[in-house]
């Protein structure tokens, strides 16, 4: 079993920064272990104050729901009300946010923690990610879920795996509604 250690979380926190800061981007970046607690958060000089708090939701969201933040968007979207109540749940230390900038930390085929970036548009918080994590030697493809063997970035079938996806969080979300 990995885990993330301090070493390597201050590597990834260190290679955003200075990603973002080649971008011209004042971002916060956080990264929390695979139980979603918090080993390292930096605010660049120039981040808004808020930055350092949505990095970490969006590193917590990346850890505890097992997938980056951009997977879970259209299930977010189809299922507000259920997304809505995750982050009321006794045990949510943090907001779940299904964005671009909140990225699970995979190695060797185990998640190990998540990473979150705030403080560019959601589509450079991604774009630091994604390219910090890719030039460490992480994974970043997950299969979706319900669909065996589909990675989330297969090309051949990507509109499938979304629609069984959603199929199937719907129809566990109606199974539960009715034994409510």
């Amino acid at each position: 079993m990995s885990s993330l250690t301090l070493d390597a979380a201050e590597e990834i926190v260190g290679a955003a920064l200075k990603r973002a800061q080649a971008l011209g981007k004042a971002v916060s970046v956080a990264v929390v272990d695979a139980g979603g607690f918090v080993i390292s958060v930096r605010r660049s000089d120039g981040a808004r104050p808020l930055t350092p708090d949505i990095a970490r939701a969006k590193a917590y969201t990346a850890a505890v729901m097992q997938r980056p933040g951009k997977m879970l968007k259209k299930w977010q979207e189809s299922q507000p009300v259920f997304f809505a109540q995750l982050s009321q749940l006794p045990g949510a230390a943090l907001p779940i946010m299904a964005t671009e900038g909140s990225v699970t930390i995979k190695k060797d085929g185990e998640i190990i923690g998540g990473l979150g970036i705030a403080g560019g548009t959601a589509d450079e918080d991604q774009q630091v990610a994604d390219d910090v994590l890719e030039s460490l030697g992480y994974e970043l493809e997950f299969a979706a879920w319900g669909v065996a063997g589909t990675a989330a970035g297969d090309a051949a079938k990507p509109e499938k795996a979304e629609n069984s996806e959603n199929s199937e969080q719907t129809e566990q979300t109606e199974q539960t509604e009715k034994g409510a």
